[in-house]
Formats: C-alpha cells, sequence, structure tokens
C-alpha cells in the first residue's frame, strides 16, 4: 500500500497527492511516469511523476478528475493509501545541456512539465514558460513553474488573465518578436500539442511532445497504447511518453483517444447515481 501523505487542491477539478514511494522515488527521472489502481477492481491509470523527493522518498502525481476512476481516487485524504503505485515506467526526457527552451503547456499538462523545467533550468539551461489555461481560475503550479524559469508568460483562454488565447499562438509571437529557442517541449492536451507543432514545424525548431493514450499494463504487452511515430508503430510506455513532435500522427491519436467515450460515460453515469445515492429498490443507499 502507498501512502499519501500530503493532498493538495490546485482547482476544483485537479488534485496534487505527494505519496511515500521509496524505491520509485530512488530511480524516478524527469519524464517518467508511474500506474496507480486504488482498490482491488480499480482501473489501472497512468500519471506522470511531477515531481520526486529521493531523500524523503516521496514522489508527487497531479491528475485531473474527468471520469469515474479520477473522481474516486480524487476522494482520498493525507493519510489514506492506494493498492498499486508501479514505476517508474518509460523513458526518462532527452533533455539539452544549454541552450534556450519553450516549455508551453496547457491545463494539467503544467505538472508533468515541471519536473523537465526543473531539471533543465538545474543545469543552466534557459526556460522560458507559457502556460495556459481555459480561465484564470484553473492555472495551476505557477509559482513552481516560475522558480525554475527565466520568463513565464501566462495564457487564458477566455483573457482573464495574461494573454488573451492559446499556448501555440503565444508561442507564436514570441518568436515573431525575435525570441531565439533551440528546442521546444509541448505538453497538454492533444489539439494544443498539434497546434505548437504546426507553429514549430514551418521553423525546423525541434519540439518534444508527451502523449498519454489509453494504456493497461505500461509494459509494452497490451499495445493499447500505440502510437504512429515517423510512420512507424510505437508503444508510449516503453518507447515514450517523449516523442519528436513532428512526426507523430496526431489525427490517429486524437481518433484513438475517443474510442471508449461511450464507456467512459456509461461509467460516470453510475457513477453519479451511486453516489447521490441510488434509490432504485426504495432504500436510502
Amino acid at each position: 500500500m502507498y501512502r499519501v501523505l500530503e493532498k493538495r487542491v490546485l482547482n476544483p477539478a485537479i488534485k496534487m497527492f505527494i505519496i511515500s514511494a521509496p524505491l520509485i522515488a530512488k530511480k524516478a527521472e524527469p519524464g517518467q511516469f508511474v500506474i496507480v489502481r486504488n482498490g482491488e477492481t480499480g482501473e489501472r491509470i497512468p500519471l506522470t511523476i511531477a515531481d520526486f523527493d529521493r531523500e524523503k522518498g516521496t514522489i508527487t502525481i497531479v491528475f485531473q478528475e474527468v471520469g469515474k476512476t479520477t473522481k474516486e481516487l480524487g476522494l482520498l485524504v493525507a493519510g489514506d493509501s492506494m493498492m498499486d503505485v508501479v514505476g517508474p515506467l518509460g523513458m526518462a526526457a532527452e533533455l539539452p545541456e544549454s541552450g534556450c527552451v519553450a516549455c508551453v503547456c496547457g491545463g494539467v499538462g503544467v505538472a508533468p512539465m515541471y519536473p523537465k523545467a526543473k531539471a533543465m533550468h538545474a543545469k543552466g539551461v534557459k526556460v522560458v514558460s507559457v502556460i495556459g489555461a481555459r480561465s484564470r481560475d484553473l492555472i495551476i503550479m505557477e509559482d513552481e513553474m516560475k522558480a525554475v524559469s527565466s520568463e513565464i508568460h501566462i495564457c487564458t483562454d477566455d483573457g482573464s488573465r495574461g494573454f488573451h488565447g492559446f499556448v501555440s499562438d503565444k508561442l507564436k509571437g514570441l518568436i515573431e518578436e525575435g525570441a531565439k529557442f533551440d528546442e521546444v517541449v509541448a505538453i497538454g492536451p492533444l489539439p494544443m500539442m498539434r497546434a505548437t507543432v504546426e507553429v514549430t514545424r514551418p521553423l525546423g525548431l525541434k519540439t518534444w511532445v508527451s502523449l498519454n493514450p489509453i494504456m493497461v499494463d505500461g509494459t509494452g504487452m497490451c499495445g493499447a497504447c500505440r502510437v504512429t511515430v515517423g510512420g512507424e508503430t510505437r508503444f508510449c510506455c516503453v518507447d515514450g511518453p517523449m516523442f519528436d513532435g513532428h512526426e507523430v500522427d496526431f489525427k490517429e491519436a486524437m481518433r484513438r483517444s475517443q474510442m471508449y467515450c461511450d464507456e467512459e460515460k456509461r461509467a460516470m453515469e453510475h457513477h453519479t447515481h451511486h453516489a447521490q445515492g441510488c434509490r432504485c429498490h426504495g432504500g436510502d443507499r
């Protein structure tokens, strides 16, 4: 069992857990992830390691409550335990040793970006962070990113804070204003990463993206997390999750991400039904 040492509510839909996991913390590197399971019948879900402390033996995970499993996970409090936390899984991110890197992240994508930005900053890389959310109240981990960035730019879709528009548009504006980047790292929803890649593609500017598709075992056996990169089938769990964004088939990735929407909707309806107290049989359950 893996104990939750601390829980933070970053916004109404996004939670952060600091978990006791000494063996994982000992080997974790930026870019890697864990698969968690809340109980014997629980779904296995992949979550990027948002931070780790080797001395304290802890890892940090951040997740957005979007379905039945993540909503149930969000009910845990400090002192509770999860049945399984498996990792570290995946390949560590290839991070530059020098130069200037734009870290472009949207929504909950700020969480997996943070350990990469932190590692690059520690090496002396100039980190320019572009953080986006739908509105100002949904921005997360701003202080953490500010601490590891030379510059930080806030974007909101509704214009309630910072730049009024998408992070990809802000990146394009910075480049047009003369900013020189050696690499770009983009993490967030698939449409956001695709838009960022289309900004950098004409410039031949190396761009990494982090893919988080449907995943089951996390060891390359099930094939559920397959994506097409450079015309070849790759498995995110063992070949990724970081890939050259210019080579990712985003159209296929977005189509596959919608494969189980109906099942997820039914599971969520069932969860909500019982959470509100089922009265189908005349009892207060």
